[in-house]
């Protein structure tokens, strides 16, 4: 899916980008804490769904066997969203493969305390940009349930264009698809 692959170390500091207000990193082992917090709040479980972490160590296994390798493979995956101001853990950002998409998938979330204030949009921008400009990605997908009316709002001021409904391996909910190209 990725055209050309990143030269740099993905832990490299190099890998890291930057927007207006936020530092994007690569997830790593340190954000267990955050990871074990973010994916158990009630938004989270119900627009993205339980990733069944209920432990420090289910969250660091998550980490280790999900973002880690996707990262090493690609170079790119799911990147910690750093506040400037203040250095706050606030949300993850990426491009992610996933089973039953053809394209690659762009994905966000944020701690609730921090939705409503431009994070979200500006960090997956920066990270779209990186794909298509970076990686050369010449298209790049979302998925976003069907009553998840403000990540559909942010998914199209990205650019992309809902085509169609559709179901993952193992989740029998439909959800709307959008897709970009560049051309």
């Amino acid at each position: 899916m990725s055209l050309k692959r990143n030269p740099q170390d993905p832990q490299n500091e190099n890998n890291s980008y930057e927007t207006k207000r936020l530092i994007l990193r690569p997830m790593s082992l340190e954000d267990t804490a955050f990871i074990l917090d973010l994916y158990n709040r009630p938004k989270f479980i119900q627009f993205i769904g339980d990733r069944n972490l209920k432990t420090l160590s289910d969250a660091e296994d998550y980490i280790r066997n999900r973002f880690l390798p996707q990262m090493e493979r690609l170079g790119y995956g799911n990147y910690l969203m750093l506040t400037k101001d203040g250095n706050h853990k606030i949300g993850g950002v990426g491009i992610f493969e996933r089973e039953g998409l053809d394209v690659v998938d762009i994905g966000f979330s944020l701690l609730d305390e921090f939705e409503g204030k431009g994070y979200a949009y500006e960090a997956a921008l920066k990270i779209k940009s990186v794909g298509m400009d970076d990686f050369g990605l010449k298209k790049i997908s979302a998925i976003t349930t069907k009553d998840n009316f403000s990540s559909q709002k942010l998914i199209e001021k990205l650019g992309l264009k809902f085509q169609k409904y559709v179901t993952i391996p193992n989740d029998p909910e439909e959800l709307m698809y959008y897709e970009t190209e560049y051309f």
